[in-house]
């Protein structure tokens, strides 16, 4: 296995030879057999720990078992300890999730203090058999189906050629001890009912289950490259506009192709919307419905989809402070700045002139709230707000993105539309101030 390990690494990972690594050790067959092969070819590794502290003495042997393997190398080990119950329970998450997104977490903050380049994981075929049918299990889509990445990120894991029974094989050869996870015998887990009861069936009634496997996953990967450059060529049509607040999509592409549901998911999925139905049925739906993610949304606009990140700010205020000392003013999404004119010149949308006596101080900024009117500059008469954001046709996402400069309760300017006619400068205008959003 050793020199097959050594042409793998060659042939497809040669850029570990030159990286610094660390190895995800629990203690069990799998990390521990990666361990000696690394250290076998010479990589420059070291050992990282989790203890999760969910199997109280047996917790504590695997870790003294690893830190010890590291002497005996001469290897460089980290161990953490984690309260693994506490955060399942503060997260609402499953033991097996929890734990993962400890570990995960833990592997990229060492690898970023420490300047590790890649952490190596020992998933092999087995468990990438495993991972597919729990997919499959569960519901999933091409992606679900080609199984573990061998790259992904930071993350590699060099064992996925080979299967359980190659590393048992070489761990008896090399008379390598490792420790046994009483936890993996419980059927209580998907996983382990898997690995226990189902995929020993499968194995009888095909022997050679995990070549058959590779190929199949070989061939899906070949066409999810189809898939993803299909895909592509459709969002290069599609997306009209992208910015740092949304992403504009073209219903009309959409539509012209034979599956709009099936790109729908592709472009999609990878915002965590799951509701299919619900985002075809927007192709079709009135303005201003929309789809939710638990991070993104999807907005219907005439003609288009919007998409983009659900937003933590809420009604936030700022205050513009006594401008004898502050001349600008920091908000989330941009910088206003106030000066002195000593004449009006051209406007643009993201400047206007006003009249600073007519000004109540300080001044504040905020988002439109309902029954909010003012005086449109250039129009007769005063408007609601919500009536102009109408005949503007701005969408709902435009909407909601639109700050408000106000003096007192009085609207000075929609920004970057819209100043009020009340703070205009005329003839009798004694004091110019000069208001630029950037």
């Amino acid at each position: 296995m050793l020199k097959q390990f050594k042409n793998h690494i060659e042939n497809h990972l040669s850029f570990l030879k030159q990286g610094k690594l660390l190895i995800a050790i629990s203690g069990g067959i799998d990390s521990v057999v990666l361990t000696h092969l690394c250290y076998q070819l010479d990589l420059n590794v070291a050992l990282a720990h989790c203890n999760f502290n969910l199997r109280d003495l047996e917790s504590e042997a695997d870790e003294d078992f690893v830190l010890e393997l590291a002497d005996s190398l001469e290897l460089e080990a980290f161990v953490q300890g984690f309260d693994t119950m506490e955060y399942a329970e503060l997260n609402k998450c499953s033991i097996q999730m929890a734990a993962r997104e400890l570990r995960y977490s833990w592997f990229s903050e060492l690898s970023a203090e420490l300047g590790f380049d890649y952490v190596l994981t020992a998933h092999h075929a087995d468990d990438n058999l495993e991972t597919v049918l729990i997919n499959f299990t569960r519901g999933t889509g091409l992606d679900g189906l080609t199984g573990i990445p061998m790259v992904n990120d930071i993350f590699v894991r060099p064992l996925l050629p080979f299967s359980s029974s190659d590393i048992e094989t070489f761990a008896k050869e090399q008379h390598i001890k490792w420790r046994e996870d009483s936890s993996n015998k419980s059927v209580k887990y998907l996983r382990n009912k898997l690995r226990h009861d189902v995929i020993p069936i499968l194995k009888e009634i095909n022997p050679s289950l995990l070549q058959s496997f590779k190929s199949t996953v070989d061939h899906l990967e070949a066409t999810a490259d189809i898939v993803e450059e299909s895909t592509n060529a459709v969002l290069k049509r599609a997306i009209e506009i992208m910015d740092d607040d949304k992403i504009v999509f073209k219903i009309s592409e959409f539509k012209k192709v034979n599956n709009p549901k099936a790109y729908l998911y592709e472009v999609f999925k990878p915002y965590g919307f799951t509701e299919w139905n619900d985002v075809l049925k927007l192709l079709d739906a009135e303005t201003g419905k929309q789809v939710y993610s638990p991070t993104h949304r999807l907005i219907k606009n005439r003609a288009h989809l919007l998409l983009s990140e659900i937003s933590l700010e809420t009604n936030a205020v700022f205050s513009v402070l006594d401008l004898n000392h502050e001349k600008q003013v920091q908000t989330s999404f941009g910088t206003l700045f106030f000066d002195e004119a000593d004449a009006l010149l051209a406007t643009s949308s993201n400047l206007i002139f006003v009249d600073h006596d007519k000004l109540e101080f300080p001044l504040t900024i905020r988002k439109y709230a309902p029954g909010d009117v003012f005086y449109p500059l250039g129009m007769t008469g005063k408007r609601k707000i919500s009536k102009y954001f109408k005949d503007e046709k701005l969408s709902l996402l435009e909407k909601e993105n639109t700050w408000l400069l106000l003096s007192g309760n009085d609207i000075v300017w929609v920004l970057n539309r819209r100043a009020d006619n009340r703070f205009r400068v005329t003839e009798h205008t004694k004091r110019i101030l000069k208001i630029e959003l950037k």
